[in-house]
């Protein structure tokens, strides 16, 4: 259940209130505006936004939508309204804008995090342990730049969705020098010791990851489909971005391993990267047109139909640059 708490000027009350009927509503008149409490069934709640709106002028600080989720309501009539609708739960367009805006630009916590997770994967590749892989996953941040990428073009916020990949390439970069770096530092370390100028060994979950294939692209499309549902649909973060963390997070170590190990394989781990980002992304847009998230204003949707399409076709040439790339090497 969902409360609505509308503040409507007087010049727009007579728009609104016709669209009223139908929903169990309290109004009270204030001194510049009439305050409007609307309570409708969760599955309603995208649909109940878009209606009521229309006649608000929100250029006005007496105009305002808040939508919050009581504790609890006791009345027979929300109770009759809540079992006629669809129990299908749709999150509301601007409560996931805000859950998006904090990957928009570069957080050093958020970085601190990703090369703690980074250098933990790194341990967990060179000792073989599938373990502490998943753990490092578990604290990865790396979902956060794709979701809100996905969330901003669907929005029509393109300058918002583009500094959402620069952060995502940010991390990945960050990840990436972070594993060459240590890589390095402990060659030269177990060189000095041993006698031999490189001695860590090439686990097998290391060089499983530094052969690319088409297949994981569809894989990656796929969970970026799963990550955008399991957001949208108020299931646990966690469980979709260790998923995405899967995919991305142990390559992009692997990738700084070989460049110091194993020179020649680099260019696989690479690949497979880039072939995980390229899937990602566009299984997330994918999630957002089948989940039909959008704008309310009209110039928005103008804006994020004609990005996405672009987005879409610069994804489709990557996909097949990629693709051609992985038979080849």
């Amino acid at each position: 259940m969902k409360k609505i708490l509308i503040n409507a000027r007087y010049e727009d009350y007579p728009g609104l209130k016709p669209l009223l009927d139908g929903y169990l509503h309290v109004d009270n008149e204030q001194k510049n505006y009439v305050e409007v409490r609307v309570f409708v069934p969760d599955a309603e709640i995208n649909d109940a936004i878009e209606k009521l709106r229309q006649p608000l002028d929100l250029r006005y600080k007496e105009s305002l939508i808040v939508v919050s989720t009581p504790d609890f309501v006791i009345s027979s009539a929300l109770q009759r309204a809540e079992k006629k609708v669809s129990t299908g739960l749709k999150t509301p367009v601007e409560k996931l804008i805000d859950t998006a805006k904090d990957y928009t630009k570069i957080d050093y916590w958020y970085l601190a995090l990703a090369g703690i997770a980074g250098l933990i994967a790194l341990m967990g590749l060179f000792l073989n342990n599938v373990a502490i892989i998943i753990g490092a996953m578990l604290l990865s941040p790396i979902l956060g730049p794709i979701h809100s990428f996905a969330i901003y073009s669907a929005t029509g916020k393109v300058n918002e969705a583009l500094r959402s990949i620069f952060v995502l390439a940010v991390n990945l970069a960050l990840i990436f020098l972070l594993a060459l770096t240590a890589t390095f530092l402990m060659s030269l370390f177990t060189g000095f010791f041993t006698g031999a100028v490189l001695n860590l060994s090439l686990t097998e979950e290391i060089m499983i990851r530094t052969i690319s294939n088409p297949i994981y692209i569809i894989m990656a499309v796929l969970l970026g489909i799963a990550s955008i549902i399991a957001l949208t649909k108020n299931i646990s973060e966690l469980i979709a971005g260790v998923a995405v963390a899967a995919a991305l997070l142990p390559p992009t170590v692997v990738a700084g391993i070989t460049v110091v190990l194993l020179p020649e394989r680099s260019p696989g781990a690479v690949l497979l990267v880039l072939d995980n980002v390229i899937g990602l992304i566009a299984g997330a847009l994918i999630a957002t047109l089948a989940l039909k998230i959008a704008p309310r204003k009209g110039s928005d949707i103008k804006t994020a139909k004609s990005f996405i399409r672009r987005s879409i076709i610069l994804i489709l040439i990557l996909i097949g640059i990629l693709a051609v790339s992985s038979i080849m090497i």
